[in-house]
């Protein structure tokens, strides 16, 4: 516990002598003593007071950034414990004889040898290849004589084999991928793109698209781009393509449908000069979400979309794109684009998360792909395998939780990160089963355990964050992904310890998240505000301990200063610039209005387009 560990009481386990009780002489209220007393409270709040300063300074120099100061101040406020002496009662706990803490007791009597050792005897599925490199429990594809399978792709197996269907083709093409039709023919695992899926198999992916490439300038007379070759969709992508264009909204359309550019172009390049992509799905379905729309992210052009209901789950920010869900939306659409075109600044807001990094919800989504969907697939029937030997009358019967002499009650739950199979071990305490106490002790755990997320390797550099971790979502095991991310909440703390209380060593999967190391300098003001808005930390006390540094590091200060000016002026650099190219832009229009019609550009009606998924489909295997 760092320098506050030595006023802390007693930890429990420890031994150690009873504190001798004063007798009634030296009790006596003598002004003597009470002096005494005062002094050994102040000597008390010495050290705390020293260290404070202490983890300020050196936390604030070592990183110029939020992140700096909000550790500074949350780790004292959060961490440190009471100031008062523990009470003889705190004293006694876990203390009799040589016996064991709850947490050791526990431990011991928790501990579970389930039949299968996955090391000895893996997860073996038939019917698929193995095209991950490495997973957090053992899994095989290749056949084994005699050895029957734990699942197979398909169905027509053995009674005790389960039956696997993946696919990333939409529901309304191929009905067996609708989640119930599924079940209903049969199949006891699903692999579909829905988040609802029991391992959802989705088009994105770190590995797969540069999603934080840097904005190009848009050089197109075209605001917007499409790329559509298949006509007979089932949904109104083809009406809305036509009712746009007749908005007077310039379209580039290097598809077969409306195609007046020729197709035989990269499209990624070719999107990165428009402002606007038309991300238009051939069908509207729940987490259908192709390609299309994340080559628009990558792009740096603005997706108008069409298809998924809840694309909005998708979007790497508030604001960051436009939809159409009806053909009644395409009039306010067209109009937003159109001032979106010609406000520069406003058309900026909405690209602001490629430069100050997206949600934490879109990256939590495409961390999950972090994971190929296969190694995903084996931890799924390994979870599912010892919770069936868990529901056996002949499991062992664990205590999980643990009352001694009258102390608080100690509760052992289990947690994991999302992705992985092991589940690691943490306690808490009765009277305070709280979000807060299981969000600490899992990143005490996890900082313990020096773990890393298994989505750092595979982000960009710039959303790898710093080596702070926080739990971003915890939720208990077994949700689907759309249960986990978007739809489940503890009700608060009360919700949580009825969950705890009534699931005997509850397991937890853990979505854990790293701070972000922000480049922007912030000063004073700035940064009072941050850390009231998101820890709720009272100005008087980021005043003080910023007057403090600055006290002793004069130095330091106009340095930092000098460098948030610069931070300022490079913002109003780059609202600036985006004024000249939007200015560069219109005299643009204003020379070639003067050209010969028809020299604009060509209709190449020949040739073939097949850039876009719909005219062949064919399953991406990096990204599942």
């Amino acid at each position: 516990m760092g320098p506050f560990s030595n006023l802390r009481g007693p930890r429990i386990g420890a031994t150690h002598d009873e504190l001798p009780l004063a007798n009634d002489s030296s009790s006596s209220s003598s002004p003597s003593s009470h002096s005494s007393s005062i002094r050994r409270k102040l000597s008390n709040l010495l050290p705390i007071c020293v260290a404070l300063v202490v983890i300020a300074e050196i936390g604030f120099l070592g990183r110029l950034d939020k992140v700096a100061l909000v550790d500074t101040l949350t780790d004292f406020f959060t961490q440190s414990p009471s100031l008062s002496p523990p009470s003889r009662s705190e004293r006694k706990i876990g203390v009799v004889g040589t016996e064991k803490s709850c947490e050791e007791w526990l431990m011991r009597e928790d501990s579970v040898t389930y039949s299968r050792d996955f090391r000895k005897n893996p997860i073996f599925i038939s019917g698929g290849a193995k095209d991950f490199q490495s997973c957090s429990v053992d899994c095989t594809f290749e056949a084994s004589a005699g050895k029957t399978a734990d699942a197979t792709f398909g169905l027509g197996h053995k009674p005790e084999t389960l039956g696997i269907i993946r696919s990333m083709e939409s529901a309304q093409y191929y009905p067996d991928n609708d989640l119930s039709q599924a079940r209903r023919r049969g199949y006891d695992v699903v692999m579909t793109t829905s988040l609802s899926s029991d391992v959802p198999v989705g088009y994105f992916s770190w590995a797969e698209y540069d999603i934080m490439a840097p904005v190009q300038p848009k050089t197109e007379k075209a605001i917007a781009a499409a790329f559509i070759s298949n006509c007979g969709a089932r949904n109104f992508r083809l009406q809305a393509l036509e009712a746009l264009m007749r908005t007077r909204i310039k379209i580039d359309s290097y598809g077969g449908c409306q195609r007046n550019r020729d197709g035989k172009v990269d499209k990624v390049e070719a999107l990165k000069r428009y402002k606007f992509s038309l991300a238009f799905e051939n069908t509207n379905e729940e987490d259908y979400v192709t390609e299309k729309f994340f080559q628009s992210l990558v792009a740096g052009s603005v997706p108008v979309v069409v298809g998924a209901p809840n694309i909005e789950d998708f979007a790497p920010a508030s604001g960051s794109i436009l939809q159409i869900k009806s053909m009644e939306d395409v009039e306010p659409v067209a109009k937003r684009m159109k001032f979106l075109a010609d406000n520069p600044a406003a058309y900026n807001h909405t690209l602001r998360w490629k430069y100050e990094g997206p949600s934490d919800s879109f990256k939590a989504l495409v961390d999950m792909a972090a994971v190929h969907s296969s190694c995903r697939l084996c931890i799924f029937l390994a979870t599912r395998i010892q919770e069936q030997e868990e529901k056996s009358p002949s499991f062992k019967k664990r205590p999980c939780k643990c009352t001694r002499g009258g102390s608080d009650t100690v509760y052992h739950v289990f947690v994991r990160e999302r992705g992985r199979f092991e589940m690691e071990s943490i306690f808490l305490r009765g009277k305070n089963l709280t979000l807060e106490a299981l969000e600490s002790a899992v990143v005490a755990k996890f900082k313990s355990l020096k773990h890393e997320p298994v989505w750092k390797k595979e982000r960009p550099a710039s959303l790898k964050g710093d080596n702070e971790l926080r739990v971003h979502k915890i939720y208990p095991l077994g949700l689907t992904q759309r249960q986990a991310l978007y739809n489940f909440k503890f009700e608060g703390n009360s919700s949580l310890s009825t969950h705890i209380q009534h699931n005997p060593c509850a397991k937890f999967e853990i979505k854990d998240e790293i701070e972000r190391c922000i480049k922007k300098y912030m000063n004073l003001e700035q940064t009072i505000t941050y850390l009231h808005e998101k820890y709720h930390i009272h100005h008087v006390i980021t005043s003080a301990i910023w007057e403090r540094l600055q006290e002793g590091n004069p130095d330091f200060f106009e340095e930092y200063y000098k460098r948030c000016e610069v931070a300022r002026q490079i913002a109003a650099f780059n609202d600036l610039l985006a004024q000249q190219v939007d200015l560069m832009h219109k005299l643009r229009e204003i020379e070639l209005s003067n050209v010969a019609p028809g020299d604009g550009f060509t209709n190449n009606s020949g040739s073939t387009a097949t850039t876009g998924s719909d005219a062949t489909k064919e399953t991406r295997k990096k990204n599942q």
